[in-house]
């Protein structure tokens, strides 16, 4: 059995995936987000995203939970998000959510690597643990406040639960017990290896998540039969004078076809319409006196 090198895991990690996390943070999804250029739209799609990948990856830490490689990092209670992105799909798209969001294929690919890795490289999971968890307790909660900001959501955290960890009362603390834990795991140097690899595949697998997130935000989601479908536009008509349409038009045209028509053509039938009128009037006239 190879011997691990004295680098704790954490730092080796940390080392290890610094190129690709810069990666991740040159997407063109998150140079936006950290702009503050986030629509409501692009948030409930990452959100949705999200939850495709934190219950792949909570399912395969509740099959591994008693693995010697991955039990000594599993805080179900402290760092599942599964629940509280539940929420925020639930406040975002209502309660019919389930029937609204879509898995696409970026985040299929990933979700189909965790189910990979929990069955069958279970000492794996370690790597998008650390990936997730401690970069959601670290850049994440600069999200939280852009997003809050850019979109304008309530300040009591409605649509911002996943940015929350009620379970953890000091984050820092927090990560500095979950680093002490990882680098307590049991593995030789191969093992470590593989999961520095890992690490690194995880942040590719985001990077192509992000970008297939702003392609839809460029080109309007997908639907189900691969068509595009834009936004809806809502029209508000109170207030505008519409254009008639052809239809409309035609029928205004020959309304004031009739119109003429039924006028004398001649100026001398006119005038004597004209007089025949003047005369009954004073007929009239003569008759009431």
């Amino acid at each position: 059995m190879a011997q691990r090198t004295s680098q704790d895991l954490s730092e080796a990690l940390k080392e290890a995936t610094k190129e690709v996390h810069e990666q991740v943070e040159n997407t063109q999804f998150m140079k936006s987000f950290q702009r503050g250029q986030v629509l409501l739209r692009e948030f409930k799609l990452y959100l949705a995203s999200l939850y495709y990948i934190y219950a792949a990856l909570e399912e395969e830490s509740e099959r591994n939970k008693d693995n010697p490689v991955y039990a000594p990092v599993y805080f179900p209670a402290e760092l599942n998000r599964s629940p509280a992105l539940e929420k925020d799909l639930e406040y975002f798209y209502g309660p019919t959510w389930r029937w609204e969001i879509q898995c696409h294929e970026a985040t299929q690919k990933y979700v189909d690597r965790l189910h990979h890795v929990g069955r069958y490289e279970p000492e794996l999971l370690v790597a998008h643990a650390y990936t997730r968890y401690l970069g959601d307790l670290s850049g994440g909660q600069i999200l939280k406040k852009i997003a809050q900001k850019s979109l304008h959501l309530p300040q009591t955290g409605e649509g911002l639960a996943f940015f929350n960890f009620p379970g953890i009362t000091n984050i820092s603390k927090f990560k500095q017990l979950y680093r002490a834990r990882m680098n307590t795991l049991p593995m030789d140097a191969t093992t470590e290896k593989r999961i520095l690899e890992e690490a690194k595949k995880s942040f590719l697998l985001n990077i192509e998540v992000f970008e297939e997130l702003q392609r839809l935000i460029s080109e309007g989601q997908p639907s189900a039969n691969g068509s595009a479908v834009q936004p809806k536009v809502e029209l508000h008509t109170r207030g505008i004078n519409r254009a008639p349409g052809p239809a409309a038009a035609v029928e205004n045209e020959r309304a004031q076809m009739q119109q003429k028509d039924m006028l004398p053509s001649t100026p001398l039938l006119r005038w004597v319409l004209a007089l025949l009128f003047f005369g009954a009037t004073v007929a009239v006239g003569l008759y009431a006196m």
